[in-house]
């Protein structure tokens, strides 16, 4: 194992969530970057908590994150120490997730006006296929808590 891929292991084993992207939380440098970063924002990930890796300051890790993952683009999200995808991986789990979720809350939901909690937008760049953000919750990567705010074990 190379030093950059000891490196990059290290981040992933050693931090809850990572995402690797061009620039930072506060000043993504890319499309895709940005919409990660959106995409956990969405669903009430504080992005503070959330260790960024800037691989436009490091080429090594920027190469060797793709061999690491077996995944050619950026930013690559990891929860936990397992490899969760890119921002188009997000959106897709973000869109299945939700529109699963809100099936089954509205099923279990008594026939009563729309449950506040449930009323948040999302607004992300990514067309809608699945469902409405002003009716169903939002998931992220399938191990999100929304109630706690932490990621579940």
């Amino acid at each position: 194992m190379s030093q950059a891929q000891q490196r990059i292991a290290d981040l992933v084993q050693s931090n809850e969530v990572v995402l690797f992207m061009k620039g930072n939380a506060s000043f993504p440098q890319c499309g895709f970057s940005g919409r990660a970063i959106q995409v956990l924002k969405a669903c009430g990930v504080d992005t503070k908590t959330v260790k960024t890796v800037n691989v436009l300051e490091d080429d090594e890790i920027r190469q060797g994150i793709k061999t690491f993952s077996q995944w050619p683009t950026i930013p690559q999200l990891y929860v936990r120490g397992e490899f969760v995808g890119g921002s188009d991986i997000m959106m897709i789990d973000v869109r299945v997730g939700r529109a699963a979720e809100g099936a089954r809350q509205l099923s279990a939901r008594p026939a009563r006006g729309p449950d506040p909690v449930h009323q948040r937008s999302m607004r992300v760049s990514a067309p809608r296929t699945i469902g409405s953000p002003a009716t169903q919750p939002c998931t992220c990567a399938k191990s999100f808590d929304s109630d706690s705010g932490a990621f579940a074990r």
